[in-house]
């Protein structure tokens, strides 16, 4: 089993759900991680789903209806009770079966989808939760390891000619359109995979944050190979 904590000073590594969601993040700790090792087929799931698109939602009823073996019941057992967990907490967990996310292509020197590294923002306090179950994991950053972009010489002089505006509302622009939100990693930065199973914790820029916002990003995904991810 990988011990995280030893891979960065960023991350917490904790033994239960409750611990997970009642401690909270400080200091330089702004990721944490219930780690743990899953038993069940959930390449089974994935497999008999039906989908409808490149990310397709899965509810309670649809993996209730599924026809397992042993191997696939235990992982469906797994798969509600954490549904539930969070759902205690009242975060609105979904389950998704992904194919690969949207490329965004607008702006062909910045891009801004999800397989950028990014951090999450939200008006009000909270938490990022998320889980891969099968396919690849997603990844963080040590926020040591990365850069802003929007303050690289080069980009910001292109976001400057993109806003082609008023000085004053250059900084309004920015944020307006999630540029701020994304980072480059440094030549040298190791990238961390947060592994099948384990439940993550990571932090979010909000108004009561005090701690750096994680810095994560979606895989890219192996030859079609599906993705069974739980986020909230």
């Amino acid at each position: 089993m990988i011990s995280y904590s030893k891979i960065s000073k960023q991350v917490n590594e904790v033994v239960s759900f409750n611990d997970l969601v009642s401690i909270p993040f400080e200091s330089n700790i702004n990721a944490m991680c219930w780690n743990r090792q899953l038993k069940g087929n959930f390449y089974e799931i994935v497999n008999q789903l039906e989908l409808t698109g490149n990310i397709t939602e899965i509810n309670e009823n649809e993996l209730l209806n599924l026809q397992l073996s042993k191997e696939g019941q235990l992982a469906r057992e797994i798969l509600l009770n954490d549904l539930l967990l969070l759902q205690s907490q009242g975060a609105a967990p979904v389950l998704n079966v992904i194919k690969y996310y949207d490329r965004d292509d607008t702006f062909p020197f910045f891009p801004t989808d999800v397989y950028s590294f990014h951090v999450d923002r939200s008006p009000v306090p909270t938490d990022t939760f998320l889980c891969t179950y099968h396919g690849e994991p997603s990844e963080i950053l040590p926020n040591s390891q990365g850069i802003q972009k929007v303050i690289i010489p080069e980009i910001r002089e292109e976001l400057i000619k993109l806003h082609n505006g008023n000085a004053e509302d250059f900084e309004s622009f920015l944020v307006d359109n999630f540029f701020d939100l994304h980072y480059q990693a440094h030549p040298e930065a190791q990238p961390i995979n947060l592994g099948l199973g384990h439940m993550w914790k990571i932090a979010i820029d909000h108004p009561e944050s005090k701690v750096l916002p994680c810095l994560h990003r979606a895989p890219e995904e192996k030859d079609g190979q599906l993705r069974l991810l739980m986020i909230c």
